[in-house]
Formats: structure tokens, C-alpha cells, sequence
């Protein structure tokens, strides 16, 4: 993948190119933003462009031996590591075992999510990690020689889900990283990483993509009209696996809106039966739908605060969803809206730690009958 391949971020695209022509290489690179900004595509075209033997000025050359490697994500020098679900009778237990669907999946959908990443593993009710043995794995690749004398580059695709033995022994690598080695961290959440590995890494924040590169995206690759294309665009607020999920049938999307509207109709009507049902509905989900289900529930709450303030540029919602909030956003307001939004935070935090789901959702459910009237 080469840096004109990556949608927007020319600011951070030149950064990076100045600092390898500088030779300022950091030896850990931290990559943080929101899901779908671009940061994973940033990370390969870096390496990328480090391992070209033609650089160009705004670009690897394309076409030497490193580069065509590169494209198809089989570069000896070049190590992934990701969450990934273990599947003992497959004999699936480390990244290794799953790196032809990675490359697979990636070259087809280069701009994804954890959630994509996980129906294409079909996890089902499993959270997915990087686990403790994939710290073994990375120390015995980068104690190997570089197979073409140039830098080895291990891209860590979401380091906030790895294990802790993983994370302590990748501390370790930065405190003392073997030769010509490179880290590139690409991380959504760098709160929850070890303070002591983000104090080795340089960080860059990657801002959300402009909206005009994202509706020039839609129309010149996916033949969207203009107008949707703006659309779309701005209901996906800098994120490009939002924009996908616009222009493609997200059944799982569908799936959460239905029922964050069937749960705020069943609490405001106080039908307590149907709640429960409701509630057992979505404990049957797996653990990491559940989470994904609490974050759009969120994300539904701040859209439909901000949908009183009669400001459509502040707001970003499907046409389902604006006419949901049309009759549902009087109903959060500024008594309640910090408790709603408590409430689902604790929710998660209940999930992430393997409570009952069954009791999470319908106490949710139940502490919103009061809420919804405030």
C-alpha cells in the first residue's frame, strides 16, 4: 500500500515522508484515532515507503522488488501482529495461523474496524486478543537477521487488547529493540495501553479524514452520486468504515437501531415483561456485539442531545435515525442525559468483565423507566 492509497492525511503523509528523508526514524511509532481514519493504511504505506529502494518525493516508487512485496502484504521483513481468537481443534492459537486471511481481508478492506475483522474470524460469542504467546513469536522474528538488509517493521494493529505477559514483554523490545527494528503501534484506545510502553513510543494523533476526501472517495471508487456522496460523507463524521457501512447493507447497524428503539419505547411504556424478554434477547448476543451495541447506544444519546440544539451540522445521523430523533430527542435532555450515558458506561464495564449479561441489560433497562421521565 503506498501513501496515495490512503484517503486525506496529506499533512501526516508528509510528515512521515520528511521524517525518513531526515533520517529521524523513530524507532516506536504510536498511531492514535478514531476507528476508520486511517490509521492502519498510514502504517503499511510507512513501511512501506522506509523499505523502497526508488523513493519518490511524495511516495514509494511502486514498482521495485520491496514494493511489489509490500502490495501483496508478504514482505519477509514486514510482521503483523492483531487480536485474534484462539481455535484449538484448527490449530489456530497465534497471528501466524491466520496471517493468509489476514492479508486476505486486509487487501480487500484495507479501511476496517475490529468488529469486520471479527466476522471475518467468525467469533461469535469470543473476545478477541493478542495473547500472551504472540510475545514469544515477535522476539524470536526480530532476533532474525533482515532478510533484504533494510529495517524489519512490526505494525501492532490495536496493542490495547493484548495480554498483559504480551504487553510486558513488548516493553522489554522497546526498552532495548534489536537492530534496524521498527514498531508501529496503531492504536484506537492509547489510554489503555501500559504507561510505561506509551512513554517509548513518539505519538501521532491522526485527525478524522475531511469531508470532501471522503465524498471524492465515494464518487471516484464506489460511483456514488454527488449529492449522497456529500450525504454520507458528513453522517460519517471523519470515519471511512462508517462511510462503508453507509453505501453497503450493515445488517448489525439495522440490528442496533431496532433495538435501541424497541428499548426506549418498552421503557417509557414500562412494559416490564416485554423488558426482560428484550433483555434476553440481547444477552444472547456474543460479548463483543454487546459492547459494539452499547457504543451505537451511546452514540444515540449524544445525537439525540445535540439533535434539540436545531443545528444539523452538529448532528450526524442516517435518515432512520433523524427520524427516529425527530419524536424520541425531547426526551434526553440535560437532567438526564449525563445518567443515560453513566449508565451505558457502566453497562460496558459490566460486560468487559464478563457480569451476567442477562442482568446488565435488563437493570439497564430498568434504571431508564426512571430516567426517561426526567
Amino acid at each position: 500500500m503506498q501513501f496515495g492509497d490512503v484517503i486525506g492525511q496529506d499533512h501526516i503523509k508528509q510528515k512521515l515522508i520528511e521524517e525518513v528523508n531526515e533520517g529521524r526514524i523513530p524507532h516506536a511509532l504510536l498511531l492514535c484515532g478514531n476507528e476508520g481514519v486511517g490509521k492502519l493504511p498510514l502504517a503499511i504505506a510507512y513501511a512501506q515507503y522506509i523499505s523502497c529502494t526508488n523513493k519518490q518525493s511524495t511516495d514509494s516508487c511502486g514498482t521495485c522488488p520491496s514494493c511489489i512485496k509490500f502490495k501483496k502484504l508478504i514482505h519477509p521483513d514486514l510482521h503483523f501482529m492483531f487480536p485474534i481468537v484462539k481455535n484449538a481443534k484448527a490449530k489456530k492459537e497465534i497471528c501466524d495461523d491466520y496471517i493468509s486471511d489476514w492479508r486476505h481481508f486486509l487487501e480487500k478492506m484495507p479501511y476496517m474496524s475490529i468488529n469486520n475483522w471479527l466476522n471475518e474470524l467468525q467469533a461469535e460469542n469470543s473476545q478477541a486478543i493478542i495473547y500472551a504467546r504472540e510475545s514469544d513469536e515477535i522476539i524470536r522474528k526480530l532476533s532474525l537477521k533482515s532478510s533484504e538488509g533494510g529495517h524489519k517493521v512490526s505494525i501492532i494493529w490495536l496493542p490495547e487488547r493484548m495480554h498483559v505477559v504480551c504487553a510486558n514483554k513488548l516493553l522489554k523490545l522497546l526498552e532495548e529493540p534489536p537492530q534496524k527494528t521498527i514498531f508501529i503501534l496503531v492504536s484506537e484506545n492509547p489510554e489503555m495501553i501500559l504507561p510505561t510502553i506509551l512513554s517509548r513510543t513518539q505519538r501521532l494523533n491522526i485527525p478524522r479524514i475531511e469531508e470532501s476526501c471522503i465524498a471524492n472517495t465515494l464518487q471516484t471508487k464506489y460511483a456514488i452520486a454527488s449529492a449522497d456522496a456529500q450525504n454520507i460523507a458528513h453522517t460519517a463524521n471523519g470515519s471511512f468504515v462508517k462511510a462503508l457501512d453507509a453505501i453497503h447493507l450493515n445488517e448489525e447497524k439495522r440490528l442496533f437501531f431496532d433495538l435501541f428503539v424497541s428499548l426506549m419505547r418498552l421503557s417509557y411504556q414500562r412494559k416490564i415483561k416485554e423488558m426482560k424478554i428484550w433483555s434476553e434477547s440481547v444477552a444472547a448476543m456474543g460479548r463483543e456485539k454487546q459492547k459494539n451495541m452499547l457504543d451505537y447506544c451511546q452514540q444515540m444519546i449524544r445525537e439525540n442531545f445535540i439533535f434539540n440544539l436545531k443545528q444539523k451540522d452538529l448532528t450526524y445521523l442516517t435518515i432512520d435515525e433523524e427520524n427516529f430523533a425527530k419524536r424520541f430527542s425531547p426526551f434526553v435532555n440535560e437532567k438526564n442525559v449525563i445518567g443515560i450515558m453513566n449508565e451505558l458506561s457502566q453497562a460496558q464495564r459490566d460486560i468487559e468483565q464478563n457480569v451476567n449479561a442477562k442482568m446488565v441489560f435488563f437493570d439497564f433497562s430498568l434504571k431508564m423507566i426512571v430516567l426517561l421521565k426526567q
